[in-house]
């Protein structure tokens, strides 16, 4: 077969690329050399947001096309993305409270008529928040985002566009391509060891932190260049009893976020560290962990211990680097994206630097548009109102959807059903519709993960192993000791 668009990474971008190129009626052909979004992608703080904070670096068009996007996203994905209400914590008689409540004007201005709740504020002395924070905080303010299972996001991207055509390879690296004749012959080499040649018109490099490395194969001297830009997180046991999440600024300048995460845990996160080589794994250091842990402290009423958490994560972000300066602020660094296309011996050749989860879409968008000269047969743009698989409801009847499978499988606990809802939506149904009583759900892994689930993964959303499971599909990776891992593990391997 003689591929439209080749696609070099499984994260956000490649995956959202694929989907919509499949949509159009292009050949599709995707290589992900680990698993779906092993990398950067599940790695982020689980945010569909406008980007408040850019406002301080005067991004408008980035803000304003995210604030749109976030809208977009709540509608066509409502069992993987929801609201959430954010609260600033804020010292009396600071002048800075000022310019806080304008940049908050001015976010709900651009986001122009949301679905969304308005910013307001609260006085933090007549508020049950009061137990938390220090007293030193006399008020706050609260606006929405939203937030959103970014591995989930990747998945059914790449899942949907595997159901219109589309041949997704995981675990699958891109060793080398070359021209041959008047297409692109890329070679790839899979878990196996098995190395396969494939054709096709047009290659897209959507591999992130690697796209600097994989443009090294044909010595593409790029004007454009990223810097990698280390996140970490850690997860503790839930701090708070309420669903507010907090966003908090340092003496630094610095945001970190405080968000509730999987109903029993809390995320913290995020840092900002400059990361030298991609070749290694990026971990949560000491000095970040200190870092999280103070300035979180600095702010509530309890004091956090290293003791106290449970796991981290870290992810290394490709940020556009526009000038190539590497003294540069890394906050002030645009979180914007640039799509570069190339034509070697009139071959087309794009390359996607930057990126975020929220503008996926759109920049999945914008890709097929730099292409559409070299494909004018293509579909016109769809995803904008296409919902993600399992997504074709309204954001307000999820409690509805949560009660209705609870009842049809009682069995399966409130827990589950809401575990369900949150990951597949309606597709639930086509998960559990062989399943007419408890012993259809076979085996259980611990944490309500049972065969039947296991098993759909692995044949329906690419999986492949425990940590796939565990860490990608779901995030029961937080709650599964080492028995339960390992007894998961074995039933794969029998399966696969």
């Amino acid at each position: 077969m003689i591929y439209d668009i080749f696609i070099i990474g499984g994260g956000i971008n490649g995956c959202g690329v694929a989907r919509d190129a499949s949509g159009r009626g292009l050949k599709i052909c995707l290589a992900e050399m680990d698993d779906l979004a092993s990398g950067t992608s599940s790695a982020s703080t689980k945010l569909i947001h406008g980007g408040l904070r850019y406002l301080k670096y005067f991004d408008f068009k980035l803000v304003k096309e995210a604030l749109k996007e976030r809208d977009v996203l709540l509608k066509i994905m409502p069992h993987i993305c929801w609201p959430m209400r954010f609260l600033i914590p804020l010292e009396s008689f600071r002048i800075n409270n000022f310019f806080v409540r304008c940049g908050l004007f001015i976010y709900d201005y651009i986001a122009g008529y949301s679905t969304l709740t308005k910013t307001k504020s609260i006085n933090l002395q007549n508020s049950i928040l009061n137990s938390f924070v220090k007293s030193k905080f006399k008020k706050a303010f609260i606006y929405s985002d939203c937030w959103v299972e970014d591995s989930r996001l990747v998945v059914l991207n790449a899942v949907d566009a595997k159901k219109m055509g589309a041949n997704i390879l995981t675990r699958t690296k891109v060793i080398n391509f070359t021209k041959k004749g008047s297409l692109w012959s890329v070679t790839t080499k899979n878990k196996k060891g098995e190395i396969h040649e494939h054709l096709c018109k047009c290659i897209v490099n959507a591999s992130g932190p690697w796209v600097e490395n994989i443009n090294q194969y044909i010595s593409l001297k790029s004007a454009y260049s990223t810097r990698l830009i280390k996140g970490s997180h850690l997860v503790v046991d839930k701090l708070f009893d309420h669903n507010h999440a907090f966003f908090l600024t340092g003496k630094d300048g610095r945001i970190i976020f405080v968000i509730p995460f999987q109903d029993e845990f809390s995320l913290i996160g995020t840092t900002e560290v400059v990361h030298q080589n991609i070749e290694i794994k990026p971990n949560c250091s000491d000095e970040e962990t200190n870092y999280l842990l103070n300035f979180i402290n600095s702010y509530f009423s309890f004091d956090l211990k290293k003791d106290q958490i449970i796991s981290t994560f870290s992810g290394v972000r490709p940020l556009y680097n526009k000038k190539k300066q590497h003294n540069e602020n890394i906050s002030s660094i645009t979180r914007d994206y640039v799509l570069n296309l190339e034509y070697l011996d009139h071959l087309p050749f794009l390359t996607i630097y930057g990126g975020k989860l929220t503008t996926f879409r759109k920049l999945s968008e914008n890709v097929l548009s730099k292409l559409k000269d070299f494909f004018p047969e293509m579909g016109h743009d769809w995803t904008m109102k296409k919902p993600l698989p399992g997504g074709d409801f309204l954001v307000n009847e999820k409690k509805e959807l949560i009660y209705k499978l609870q009842k049809s499988y009682p069995y399966l606990g409130q827990n589950c059903a809401k575990r369900f809802i949150n990951y597949y939506g309606t597709l639930s149904y086509q998960i559990l519709k062989n399943v007419k009583s408890k012993k259809d759900l076979g085996i259980n892994f611990g944490h309500s993960l049972t065969e039947i689930e296991v098993d759909w993964l692995l044949k329906n959303e690419f999986a492949n192993s425990a940590d796939d499971i565990l860490w990608r599909r779901t995030k029961l990776g937080l709650k599964f000791n080492k028995s339960q891992k390992n007894k998961l593990t074995k039933w794969i391997e029998t399966r696969i």
